[in-house]
């Protein structure tokens, strides 16, 4: 395999920071949260098309009617999940919307065992139980703080589960697609959706502020294209577990700039229970038979 130009660690970081300013951003916007979701996409798409049309068309010819509707139903599962991870927001604090967003993938194993069949193992029962007393603790925490607060939480763990349902139908498409056409069919369906959204709930497109065109933009840059697109880069030359654990990051990197940017300070239950998911996660996604097989090659 040909030699990364620069070490793969480095594009990983700068995406734990990219993907961590995305509540920043949401917090800094005064716009609705359906608004907020659908600039994001919108100006996303608008970004991707001239790659997309110069060099992409094509693949849409692979895709067939099942194609369409799994990716379809994937990007309305995404805009869903921007418009709840956006509004709980509203309520509760950048540390613990990011802490409880980051169960995604405790919920992508509750959906591969319900729809696919896939067994339980002992260790995810234990960082299935880890992570939601961490949740709990969370949840218990900001209930002492205010109910609106509680209420905020619970729209992020909804907002977690529908990315899951995002990506276990956007799998199987993706396998017959680049990463270009596929994101760009995606937030295209999400944009759409977001659209109607925002006209049955009379929100308004416009005018705002110059201000708020900025984060708007800055949402779809950064998070969007920026991280995600560096992850999917460092898979060429670093395993899944490497991005899972790199990603439990950002509620941390999230956490330390809502605490200088926005001025939220951390409680010891957010601290507690922010520690605790993480822990129960790390326990879900790594892989310690090769962690050891790893170390006994160095030994050698």
């Amino acid at each position: 395999m040909e030699k990364p130009s620069i070490h793969p660690y480095i594009p990983i970081i700068i995406g734990v920071f990219s993907v961590a300013l995305s509540a920043i951003f949401v917090k800094m916007t005064s716009a609705d949260s359906g608004v907020t979701a659908f600039y994001r996409m919108l100006f996303s798409v608008v970004i991707m098309s001239p790659i997309f049309f110069l060099k992409y068309t094509h693949e849409i010819k692979k895709l067939s009617k099942r194609d369409w509707l799994f990716a379809s139903i994937a990007g309305i599962f995404l805009a869903f999940h921007f418009i709840l991870w956006f509004e709980s927001l509203n309520y509760t604090s950048v540390a613990s919307s990011t802490v409880l967003v980051t169960l995604q993938p405790l919920f992508a194993f509750a959906g591969t065992y319900f729809f696919f069949k896939e067994k339980l193992s002992i260790k995810t029962l234990l960082s299935g139980a880890i992570a939601i007393l961490g949740s709990v603790l969370i949840g218990y925490g900001d209930f002492k703080v205010s109910g609106n607060a509680l209420y905020g939480d619970l729209l992020a763990l909804i907002a977690c589960a529908l990315i899951t349902t995002y990506l276990l139908f956007g799998q199987d498409v993706r396998k017959r697609l680049s990463l270009v056409t596929y994101t760009f069919v995606v937030y295209g369906v999400s944009t759409i959706t977001l659209f109607f959204y925002i006209l049955v709930k009379g929100e308004s497109f416009g005018p705002y502020p110059a201000s708020e065109w900025m984060w708007f933009l800055l949402l779809a840059i950064i998070p969007n294209l920026l991280g995600h697109t560096l992850f999917n880069w460092a898979l060429k030359w670093v395993s899944t577990n490497v991005i899972s654990i790199a990603i439990l990051f950002e509620p941390i990197g999230a956490a330390v700039l809502a605490y200088f940017i926005l001025g939220e300070y951390l409680s010891a239950s957010q601290i507690i229970g922010g520690s605790v998911v993480l822990a129960g996660i790390t326990l879900f996604v790594v892989d310690y038979q090769k962690i050891k097989k790893y170390f006994l090659r160095i030994k050698a």
